[in-house]
Protein backbone atom coordinates (compact mmCIF):
# COMPACT_ATOMS: atom_id res chain seq x y z
CA UNK A 1 0.00 0.00 0.00
CA UNK A 2 2.75 2.42 0.93
CA UNK A 3 6.18 2.51 -0.67
CA UNK A 4 7.99 5.70 0.23
CA UNK A 5 8.26 7.42 3.56
CA UNK A 6 8.80 11.15 3.73
CA UNK A 7 12.39 10.73 4.89
CA UNK A 8 13.16 8.73 1.75
CA UNK A 9 11.92 11.59 -0.44
CA UNK A 10 14.00 14.45 0.93
CA UNK A 11 16.36 14.39 -2.06
CA UNK A 12 13.41 14.56 -4.50
CA UNK A 13 12.03 17.58 -2.65
CA UNK A 14 15.40 19.28 -2.44
CA UNK A 15 16.16 18.79 -6.13
CA UNK A 16 12.77 20.06 -7.29
CA UNK A 17 12.93 22.93 -4.83
CA UNK A 18 16.23 24.04 -6.34
CA UNK A 19 14.95 23.72 -9.91
CA UNK A 20 12.12 21.67 -11.47
CA UNK A 21 14.14 21.64 -14.70
CA UNK A 22 17.14 20.17 -12.89
CA UNK A 23 14.85 17.59 -11.28
CA UNK A 24 13.32 16.33 -14.54
CA UNK A 25 16.71 16.18 -16.24
CA UNK A 26 18.24 14.26 -13.35
CA UNK A 27 15.49 11.65 -13.02
CA UNK A 28 15.17 11.25 -16.78
CA UNK A 29 18.84 10.33 -16.93
CA UNK A 30 18.50 7.97 -13.93
CA UNK A 31 15.46 6.08 -15.17
CA UNK A 32 15.72 6.19 -18.95
CA UNK A 33 19.54 6.17 -19.19
CA UNK A 34 19.74 9.01 -21.68
CA UNK A 35 19.83 12.82 -21.64
CA UNK A 36 16.59 14.77 -21.76
CA UNK A 37 16.20 17.04 -24.78
CA UNK A 38 13.85 19.85 -23.76
CA UNK A 39 14.71 22.04 -26.74
CA UNK A 40 13.62 19.48 -29.33
CA UNK A 41 11.55 16.85 -27.49
CA UNK A 42 10.66 13.85 -29.64
CA UNK A 43 9.52 11.00 -27.42
CA UNK A 44 6.34 10.93 -25.36
CA UNK A 45 8.24 11.09 -22.08
CA UNK A 46 10.37 13.99 -23.32
CA UNK A 47 7.21 15.88 -24.23
CA UNK A 48 5.66 15.04 -20.86
CA UNK A 49 8.69 16.57 -19.14
CA UNK A 50 8.37 19.64 -21.39
CA UNK A 51 4.69 19.99 -20.48
CA UNK A 52 5.49 19.72 -16.77
CA UNK A 53 7.61 22.84 -17.10
CA UNK A 54 5.78 24.87 -19.73
CA UNK A 55 2.13 23.77 -19.83
CA UNK A 56 0.84 22.00 -16.71
CA UNK A 57 2.01 24.55 -14.16
CA UNK A 58 -0.69 27.11 -13.33
CA UNK A 59 -3.10 25.52 -15.85
CA UNK A 60 -6.40 25.49 -13.91
CA UNK A 61 -8.07 22.79 -16.01
CA UNK A 62 -5.09 20.45 -15.68
CA UNK A 63 -5.03 21.03 -11.91
CA UNK A 64 -8.75 20.27 -11.68
CA UNK A 65 -8.56 17.14 -13.80
CA UNK A 66 -5.51 15.73 -12.03
CA UNK A 67 -7.40 16.03 -8.72
CA UNK A 68 -9.38 12.81 -8.23
CA UNK A 69 -12.03 14.73 -6.29
CA UNK A 70 -12.48 17.88 -8.40
CA UNK A 71 -12.29 15.94 -11.67
CA UNK A 72 -15.73 14.60 -10.85
CA UNK A 73 -17.22 18.02 -11.68
CA UNK A 74 -15.35 18.02 -14.99
CA UNK A 75 -16.75 14.57 -15.84
CA UNK A 76 -20.27 15.81 -14.97
CA UNK A 77 -19.81 18.92 -17.12
CA UNK A 78 -18.83 16.66 -20.01
CA UNK A 79 -22.19 14.90 -19.71
CA UNK A 80 -20.73 11.70 -18.28
CA UNK A 81 -22.01 11.74 -14.71
CA UNK A 82 -23.38 8.23 -15.24
CA UNK A 83 -19.87 6.73 -15.34
CA UNK A 84 -18.76 8.20 -12.01
CA UNK A 85 -18.33 5.70 -9.20
CA UNK A 86 -20.49 6.35 -6.12
CA UNK A 87 -18.83 8.72 -3.65
CA UNK A 88 -19.64 7.64 -0.09
CA UNK A 89 -17.75 10.29 1.90
CA UNK A 90 -14.81 12.71 1.89
CA UNK A 91 -12.36 13.57 4.66
CA UNK A 92 -9.39 15.84 5.26
CA UNK A 93 -7.73 13.28 7.52
CA UNK A 94 -8.03 9.55 8.07
CA UNK A 95 -8.74 10.35 11.71
CA UNK A 96 -12.14 11.74 10.65
CA UNK A 97 -13.39 8.39 9.31
CA UNK A 98 -16.51 7.05 11.00
CA UNK A 99 -15.99 3.37 10.27
CA UNK A 100 -19.35 2.31 11.70
CA UNK A 101 -21.35 4.08 8.98
CA UNK A 102 -19.27 2.73 6.09
CA UNK A 103 -20.53 -0.27 4.10
CA UNK A 104 -18.84 -3.66 4.39
CA UNK A 105 -16.88 -3.02 1.18
CA UNK A 106 -15.33 0.26 0.07
CA UNK A 107 -12.21 1.95 -1.29
CA UNK A 108 -10.29 4.77 0.39
CA UNK A 109 -8.00 6.85 -1.80
CA UNK A 110 -6.32 10.24 -1.75
CA UNK A 111 -7.14 12.72 -4.49
CA UNK A 112 -3.51 13.39 -5.42
CA UNK A 113 -0.91 11.34 -7.28
CA UNK A 114 -1.08 7.54 -7.10
CA UNK A 115 -0.79 4.95 -4.36
CA UNK A 116 -1.80 4.97 -0.72
CA UNK A 117 -5.16 3.31 -1.44
CA UNK A 118 -7.05 1.08 0.99
CA UNK A 119 -9.18 -1.50 -0.82
CA UNK A 120 -11.50 -3.09 1.71
CA UNK A 121 -13.51 -6.16 0.67
CA UNK A 122 -14.54 -7.02 4.25
CA UNK A 123 -14.75 -4.32 6.90
CA UNK A 124 -14.81 -6.87 9.71
CA UNK A 125 -11.30 -8.00 8.77
CA UNK A 126 -9.79 -4.55 8.22
CA UNK A 127 -7.05 -3.42 10.61
CA UNK A 128 -8.39 0.08 11.14
CA UNK A 129 -5.44 1.38 13.13
CA UNK A 130 -3.01 0.22 10.46
CA UNK A 131 -5.19 1.69 7.70
CA UNK A 132 -5.25 5.08 9.46
CA UNK A 133 -1.49 4.92 9.96
CA UNK A 134 -0.86 4.20 6.27
CA UNK A 135 -3.27 6.87 5.06
CA UNK A 136 -1.82 9.51 7.37
CA UNK A 137 1.73 8.68 6.30
CA UNK A 138 0.82 8.96 2.65
CA UNK A 139 -0.89 12.29 3.28
CA UNK A 140 2.50 13.77 4.25
CA UNK A 141 3.96 13.15 0.80
CA UNK A 142 4.44 16.20 -1.43
CA UNK A 143 3.66 14.63 -4.80
CA UNK A 144 4.23 17.81 -6.80
CA UNK A 145 7.85 17.86 -5.58
CA UNK A 146 8.63 14.16 -5.93
CA UNK A 147 9.01 14.20 -9.72
CA UNK A 148 8.17 17.86 -10.46
CA UNK A 149 4.51 17.23 -11.27
CA UNK A 150 2.95 20.63 -10.50
CA UNK A 151 -0.62 19.46 -11.18
CA UNK A 152 -0.57 17.49 -7.92
CA UNK A 153 -0.12 20.60 -5.77
CA UNK A 154 -3.75 20.50 -4.62
CA UNK A 155 -5.70 20.56 -1.39
CA UNK A 156 -5.58 16.99 -0.11
CA UNK A 157 -8.88 15.17 0.19
CA UNK A 158 -9.47 11.55 1.18
CA UNK A 159 -12.24 9.88 -0.80
CA UNK A 160 -14.34 6.89 0.15
CA UNK A 161 -15.85 5.27 -2.93
CA UNK A 162 -18.01 2.28 -3.69
CA UNK A 163 -16.19 -1.05 -4.01
CA UNK A 164 -16.47 -2.26 -7.62
CA UNK A 165 -17.62 -5.88 -7.53
CA UNK A 166 -16.23 -8.32 -10.09
CA UNK A 167 -17.49 -11.75 -11.07
CA UNK A 168 -14.25 -13.50 -10.07
CA UNK A 169 -13.73 -11.58 -6.82
CA UNK A 170 -10.46 -10.03 -7.99
CA UNK A 171 -9.64 -6.38 -8.59
CA UNK A 172 -11.25 -5.01 -11.77
CA UNK A 173 -9.21 -4.79 -14.95
CA UNK A 174 -7.73 -1.33 -15.45
CA UNK A 175 -8.24 0.12 -18.95
CA UNK A 176 -5.87 3.02 -19.64
CA UNK A 177 -6.57 4.99 -22.81
CA UNK A 178 -3.72 6.92 -24.43
CA UNK A 179 -5.27 10.06 -25.87
CA UNK A 180 -3.45 12.41 -28.24
CA UNK A 181 -4.94 15.81 -29.09
CA UNK A 182 -8.41 14.60 -28.16
CA UNK A 183 -8.25 11.23 -29.93
CA UNK A 184 -8.15 7.98 -27.96
CA UNK A 185 -5.76 5.91 -30.05
CA UNK A 186 -4.85 2.91 -27.87
CA UNK A 187 -5.85 1.23 -24.64
CA UNK A 188 -3.45 -0.44 -22.22
CA UNK A 189 -5.28 -3.32 -20.55
CA UNK A 190 -3.92 -4.23 -17.12
CA UNK A 191 -4.96 -7.76 -16.19
CA UNK A 192 -4.39 -9.68 -12.95
CA UNK A 193 -2.93 -6.88 -10.86
CA UNK A 194 -4.27 -8.23 -7.56
CA UNK A 195 -3.43 -11.90 -7.85
CA UNK A 196 -0.28 -13.88 -7.20
CA UNK A 197 0.79 -14.74 -10.72
CA UNK A 198 2.46 -12.28 -13.05
CA UNK A 199 0.14 -9.43 -14.13
CA UNK A 200 -0.34 -8.88 -17.86
CA UNK A 201 -0.25 -5.55 -19.71
CA UNK A 202 -1.27 -5.40 -23.37
CA UNK A 203 -1.98 -2.53 -25.76
CA UNK A 204 -4.89 -2.75 -28.21
CA UNK A 205 -6.14 -0.33 -30.84
CA UNK A 206 -9.76 0.64 -31.61
CA UNK A 207 -10.15 -2.43 -33.81
CA UNK A 208 -8.98 -4.58 -30.90
CA UNK A 209 -5.75 -5.55 -32.61
CA UNK A 210 -2.78 -6.23 -30.35
CA UNK A 211 -0.13 -3.51 -30.54
CA UNK A 212 3.40 -4.61 -29.67
CA UNK A 213 4.27 -1.41 -27.82
CA UNK A 214 5.82 -2.91 -24.69
CA UNK A 215 7.96 -5.93 -23.86
CA UNK A 216 5.00 -8.13 -22.98
CA UNK A 217 3.21 -7.25 -26.20
CA UNK A 218 6.36 -7.76 -28.24
CA UNK A 219 6.85 -11.24 -26.79
CA UNK A 220 3.23 -12.33 -27.30
CA UNK A 221 2.83 -15.19 -29.81
CA UNK A 222 1.60 -14.62 -33.33
CA UNK A 223 -2.17 -14.12 -33.43
CA UNK A 224 -2.40 -13.40 -29.69
CA UNK A 225 -5.44 -11.54 -28.42
CA UNK A 226 -7.72 -11.22 -25.41
CA UNK A 227 -11.54 -11.23 -25.39
CA UNK A 228 -12.88 -7.78 -26.23
CA UNK A 229 -15.04 -6.65 -23.31
CA UNK A 230 -18.63 -5.59 -23.90
CA UNK A 231 -18.67 -1.79 -23.69
CA UNK A 232 -15.10 -1.21 -24.90
CA UNK A 233 -16.24 0.97 -27.81
CA UNK A 234 -18.09 3.17 -25.32
CA UNK A 235 -14.91 3.58 -23.28
CA UNK A 236 -13.04 4.82 -26.36
CA UNK A 237 -15.83 7.33 -26.87
CA UNK A 238 -15.78 8.51 -23.25
CA UNK A 239 -12.00 8.86 -23.34
CA UNK A 240 -12.21 11.12 -26.38
CA UNK A 241 -14.82 13.34 -24.76
CA UNK A 242 -12.73 13.79 -21.60
CA UNK A 243 -9.39 14.23 -23.39
CA UNK A 244 -10.60 16.82 -25.91
CA UNK A 245 -8.84 19.91 -24.39
CA UNK A 246 -5.42 18.31 -23.88
CA UNK A 247 -2.37 17.59 -26.08
CA UNK A 248 -1.95 14.33 -24.18
CA UNK A 249 -3.69 12.61 -21.30
CA UNK A 250 -4.28 9.04 -20.21
CA UNK A 251 -7.92 8.37 -19.34
CA UNK A 252 -8.45 5.41 -17.01
CA UNK A 253 -11.63 3.38 -16.62
CA UNK A 254 -13.01 0.13 -15.24
CA UNK A 255 -15.61 -2.00 -16.99
CA UNK A 256 -17.67 -4.59 -15.14
CA UNK A 257 -20.66 -6.45 -16.57
CA UNK A 258 -20.87 -3.89 -19.34
CA UNK A 259 -20.99 -0.93 -16.94
CA UNK A 260 -18.28 1.71 -17.25
CA UNK A 261 -16.65 3.40 -14.27
CA UNK A 262 -14.42 6.44 -14.57
CA UNK A 263 -11.08 6.08 -12.79
CA UNK A 264 -8.91 9.16 -13.31
CA UNK A 265 -7.12 11.39 -15.80
CA UNK A 266 -3.35 11.03 -15.73
CA UNK A 267 -1.15 13.66 -17.38
CA UNK A 268 2.21 12.19 -16.39
CA UNK A 269 2.04 8.37 -16.50
CA UNK A 270 4.94 6.95 -14.54
CA UNK A 271 6.01 10.50 -13.79
CA UNK A 272 7.16 10.74 -17.41
CA UNK A 273 9.79 8.04 -16.85
CA UNK A 274 8.07 4.97 -18.27
CA UNK A 275 10.62 2.20 -18.70
CA UNK A 276 8.07 -0.32 -19.97
CA UNK A 277 7.41 1.21 -23.37
CA UNK A 278 9.72 0.16 -26.20
CA UNK A 279 11.99 2.91 -27.59
CA UNK A 280 10.14 2.87 -30.89
CA UNK A 281 6.87 3.26 -28.99
CA UNK A 282 8.22 6.30 -27.18
CA UNK A 283 8.96 7.90 -30.55
CA UNK A 284 5.66 6.85 -32.12
CA UNK A 285 3.66 8.24 -29.21
CA UNK A 286 5.77 11.37 -29.10
CA UNK A 287 5.05 12.10 -32.75
CA UNK A 288 1.31 12.13 -31.97
CA UNK A 289 1.57 14.90 -29.37
CA UNK A 290 1.20 18.44 -30.71
CA UNK A 291 2.76 20.60 -28.02
CA UNK A 292 1.02 23.88 -27.17
CA UNK A 293 2.95 27.16 -27.45
CA UNK A 294 5.69 27.44 -24.87
CA UNK A 295 4.81 29.71 -21.99
CA UNK A 296 7.96 31.78 -21.66
CA UNK A 297 6.61 33.58 -18.58
CA UNK A 298 7.14 30.56 -16.39
CA UNK A 299 10.12 30.83 -14.05
CA UNK A 300 11.79 27.45 -13.68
Amino acid sequence: MYIHTVKHLWFHYLLCGISPKLSVKFWYRIYLKEPLDLEHPKTLDEKIQWMKLYYYKDNPLVYQCADKFRVRDYVKNCGLEHILNDLIATYHSANEINWDVLPQKFVLKWNFSNGGNIICSDKSKLDRKQAIKELNRFQKIKPHLKYAEPQYDVEKVLLCEKFIETQNGEAPVDYKFYCFNGEAKYVLCCYGRSIDHRPAFYFFDKDWQLQRFNKMGKEAPEGFTMPKPVGMDDLFHYAEILSKPFPFVRADFYLENGKAYFGELTFTPGGGYDMNRLPETQLKFGQMVNLPPKNTKKRI
